[in-house]
């Protein structure tokens, strides 16, 4: 979830929200990152804590959860804690933070050594929840002889997606992610990403799944993808350079069935799916979700085994 979607703003209208979701077996719940927001935004990690406790099916992730801004001991010690507690239900993407946040600004962090910053966060999480005894030494972090419990409860701590459509993104993720989790891209542009991820994983020795490519889809039913796109005009920050039925899933439910194979057929298999309306909506919209594209979709394996999952709600 981004900005708070609904005009009740008491707690009670979101986690009754979130307890449908589950009654119609959504798959996880995904929450953005903003620390400085004109809109009510909640924290990330404080908010999956509170979840996991209330959430018995659904997984929790982040999309994506800006690293270069936390003490990476601090997160790492958070999120083991959270995925420990919750039996590794988990989902960590991560990412720079947009270009025209002033999350850098607030929290002292120059802008430019974003790309750096994260890229030692993740070496060094990744080492805080696979080893003892950790001594490090970076050029923004320093430990000697850490060792941090409880361990995440999957094994060799959860796995860390890149989020981000850049060259410099689809480089990170196939140097250093396990996954990558793209926003409002094309088919053709996350057939491309794929791609280059592939050779810069090749380049480093390493490789990335398979099934570990994913997107985020901005979704709206209508009868038309017209009318779809009126209602999405009131919470979707489009982009300029593209027409939005380039990377939104609008109309009627053999359309955004349509639009989603175009993706699975460009090597997509997870989705993150965000209703693009009026807050007012967001139950008959999910209601139709289920009904009309997850379960058309989904393979005929267990979930533990499910290849394409569509239920994911940002």
């Amino acid at each position: 979830m981004g900005p708070w979607p609904f005009e009740d703003k008491r707690p009670e209208a979101l986690l009754d929200f979130i307890d449908y979701c589950e009654s119609v077996d959504i798959d996880s719940l995904w929450l953005s990152d903003r620390i400085v927001s004109p809109t009510v935004t909640l924290d990330p990690v404080t908010f999956m804590a509170y979840m996991a406790s209330r959430m018995r099916n659904m997984k929790l992730g982040t999309s994506a959860l800006v690293l270069p801004i936390r003490n990476p001991v601090i997160l790492a010690k958070e999120l083991a804690t959270l995925d420990f507690l919750s039996d590794g239900r988990l989902l960590l993407v991560v990412g720079l933070g947009s270009d025209e946040s002033r999350d850098f600004e607030a929290t002292g962090v120059p802008r430019e050594e974003r790309g750096k910053r994260t890229d030692e966060a993740i070496v060094l999480m990744r080492k805080l929840w696979r080893e003892e005894n950790v001594t490090f030494e970076g050029k923004f972090n320093s430990v000697k002889e850490l060792t941090l419990l409880p361990r995440p409860y999957q094994k060799e701590g959860p796995p860390i997606w890149v989020g981000g459509r850049s060259n410099a993104a689809l480089r990170r993720a196939g140097r250093l992610g396990d996954g990558w989790l793209v926003s409002r891209a094309t088919p053709q542009e996350v057939s491309q990403g794929i791609e280059a991820i592939r050779g810069y994983a090749a380049s480093a020795g390493r490789e990335v799944a398979e099934d570990h490519y994913g997107a985020f889809i901005p979704f709206f039913f209508a009868r038309s993808p017209e009318k779809a796109l009126d209602n999405a005009k009131e919470s979707t920050r489009f982009r300029p350079d593209i027409s939005p039925d380039g990377y939104c899933a609008l109309g009627p439910p053999e359309q955004v069935r349509r639009k989603l194979q175009e993706y699975i057929d460009a090597g997509a298999t997870k989705f993150v799916m965000r209703p693009s309306g009026p807050g007012k909506t967001w139950y008959e919209q999910i209601k139709m979700l289920a009904s009309e594209v997850i379960r058309p979709l989904q393979t005929p394996f267990s979930k533990e085994e499910r290849l394409v999952r569509t239920g994911m709600i940002h």
